[in-house]
């Protein structure tokens, strides 16, 4: 094997995979078991299903292989995103405890801010632009970082907020579902803990759910873990081996999604009924600068604003090819009028739209006509 480090596009196609064994499959299929052969002490890496399973120790190899290229790292899959990120808060947070998170954040955190704060933790919250949870890091056990941010796509500065927050005494979690490991890599801008919801970007077909904690620090991991067994929140074996597949096209749909989204944007940019244009790959973008310095890819996300409620519906009755969904980083193009859900403080005619892998000419022309479309009313 050569010593040459890998390309990233080589090692997602690698990663994870057992070395090869005579008249084996490259990947091995999923084991399904509840429990294994166990004579004598239970130890060993698999006794029993809630436990450990070899279908998730080679997703999550392969998932630490992204995060961390050519470092120690620990990886931990879940059923969902949502239970790595419980697993993060409710494995390292106690009654008395302080956590920042921020107030623009998915929409689901408000629904962990009430059940922490139900459990005596204090949480604290500000915006994730102009790495303003530093006005409220003093004290604090932990804190909860989400760049990009969904949906506003604000970006804050990673390795500022967590050099900022470990001479404070407190540990960093980044919720990184919308760049990938592809797009940024926490642990490496100093981060304690990345996080992600895989079923977005990082497996990337909107068929699976699935999520990981990836540390460097084994005790962490290990706290993680053991969280995943007490709430039985453990991914299904077939979702483990179909994420696993999904990964070898990571970097190729990553390229042509971030590409795709930026041509998008540009475009949108000269609409004059659209206000409110955010991706940061955009030079004006406000988090242009910031995200230039962290990410190596932008994501596939753009959000902007029509003028009320009905014009967005109507945009998005008129698409053909691109599906109004509530999810982003698969292969098929999603948009949706994120204030349907209530949960975000945006405007009645705010869109978060997910760039998929179609032919860039052909997703433009769809959206420049159904543009043109809602205009007419």
């Amino acid at each position: 094997m050569t010593s040459t480090p890998l390309g990233e596009g080589t090692r997602a196609v690698r990663a994870g995979l057992p070395e090869p064994v005579n008249h084996e499959p490259t990947l091995p299929g999923p084991v399904f078991a509840a429990h294994f052969h166990l004579s004598g002490d239970p130890t060993g890496p698999y006794t029993y299903g809630r436990d450990g399973n070899p279908t998730w120790t080679r997703l999550e190899q392969a998932i630490g292989e992204l995060e961390a290229p050519g470092g120690s790292v620990e990886t931990v899959a879940f059923a969902s995103g949502m239970a790595a990120v419980s697993a993060v808060l409710f494995s390292q947070l106690r009654a008395g405890d302080a956590v920042v998170l921020p107030d623009d954040g998915y929409q689901a955190l408000p629904l962990v801010r009430e059940q922490l704060a139900a459990y005596g933790v204090e949480v604290r919250t500000a915006p994730t632009a102009g790495d303003a949870q530093l006005a409220v890091l003093d004290g604090a056990r932990l804190l909860w970082i989400e760049t990009p941010s969904n949906p506003g796509l604000d970006v804050c500065d990673v390795r500022r907020l967590t050099e900022a927050a470990h001479a404070a005494g407190a540990l960093v979690a980044v919720d990184n579902t919308l760049a990938t490991p592809l797009g940024q890599r926490p642990l490496e801008l100093g981060a304690d803990f990345s996080v992600a919801s895989d079923t977005k970007g990082l497996i990337g077909h909107g068929d699976i759910l699935l999520g990981h904690v990836s540390c460097r620090d084994a005790g962490l991991a290990e706290g993680v873990r053991r969280w995943r067994k007490i709430a039985g929140a453990i991914p299904g074996p077939m979702e483990a081996w179909l994420a696993h597949r999904s990964l070898a096209t990571l970097q190729l749909r990553a390229e042509r999604q971030c590409a795709s989204a930026l041509t998008l944007a540009r475009a949108l940019g000269k609409r004059p009924e659209i206000t409110g244009l955010r991706h940061p790959g955009l030079p004006e973008d406000p988090s242009h600068a910031v995200a230039s310095r962290q990410m190596s890819r932008f994501g596939s996300v753009v959000s902007f604003v029509l003028p009320d409620r009905a014009h967005a519906e109507r945009f998005l009755a008129a698409l053909h090819l691109v599906e109004d969904a509530t999810s982003f980083g698969g292969v098929r193009s999603t948009a949706e009028r994120r204030g349907r859900w209530g949960g975000d403080a945006v405007p009645e005619g705010f869109i978060r739209f997910s760039v998929g892998v179609e032919d860039a000419e052909d997703l433009l022309a769809d959206v420049e006509r159904a543009l043109d479309e809602a205009a007419t009313g």
